[in-house]
């Protein structure tokens, strides 16, 4: 028993050197990541991208869009920016949808196909060597707006051209046009997608999620 107190006190006696010690490589990381933007040596990185995507469950839509994020690399596994996209979404709502007696304005001021404008921050990590095929993980995080007036008729109801939260994060391959040209590449991923807020107009609820997966083609520069 003696022991086991003994080596309690001791791991206590340690964890705050291990908590220093992590803190310290965080902030040595974090002034990697800070130095270059300080210096004026930033890289910067672009990239414009296409996808394709599927909607999932009894509510859902399918989305095709185009999208460009601006930003800069800050070492060779980390990339930062901001987006901006232009999506068509497309619900697919069952055949003979009727609006429920009080929304009947609804089927009148909605539309089953609506422009959608995403706006994001845009974080982008790198797995592997650059200088060949190498694997990225992009997490896309902001908001989303239907442009127009019109809602989007969906299953159950209406989505609304409030402000939607947007999460688009995609696993993939980065293949570089060359051997001597490695900044430039061709990006290749796995998509899913989430649109949700509680702004809109259905019958029970005025909550709506949306997901969403499928494929996306890109370029960097």
């Amino acid at each position: 028993m003696k022991r086991f107190y003994f080596l309690s006190l001791l791991l206590f006696a340690l964890l705050p050197f291990k908590a220093s010690a992590q803190y310290y490589q965080i902030a040595n990381q974090l002034t990697s990541l800070i130095s270059p933007a300080l210096s004026g040596s930033l890289n910067y990185k672009g990239f414009v991208e296409f996808s394709g995507l599927a909607g999932l469950g009894h509510d859902r839509a399918n989305d095709i869009g185009i999208s460009t994020t601006q930003g800069f690399q800050y070492s060779s596994w980390f990339f930062m920016g901001v987006g901006l996209g232009v999506d068509v979404v497309m619900a697919n709502q069952p055949e003979g949808w009727q609006a429920q007696p009080g929304y009947d304005y609804m089927y009148h001021g909605s539309s089953k196909t609506k422009a959608m404008v995403p706006v994001f921050s845009d974080f982008r990590f790198n797995i592997g060597d650059r200088n060949s095929t190498s694997f990225f993980v992009d997490l896309k995080l902001g908001a989303a707006w239907l442009i127009g007036s019109k809602y989007l008729r969906m299953a159950d109801g209406c989505m609304s051209n409030s402000t939607q939260f947007f999460l688009r994060p995609t696993i993939g391959l980065r293949i570089p046009v060359s051997s001597n040209d490695t900044r430039h590449a061709f990006n290749i991923g796995v998509t899913y997608q989430l649109l949700t807020s509680n702004n809109n107009y259905y019958w029970n609820s005025n909550s709506l999620t949306l997901n969403n997966i499928g494929v996306t083609v890109g370029y960097e520069w």
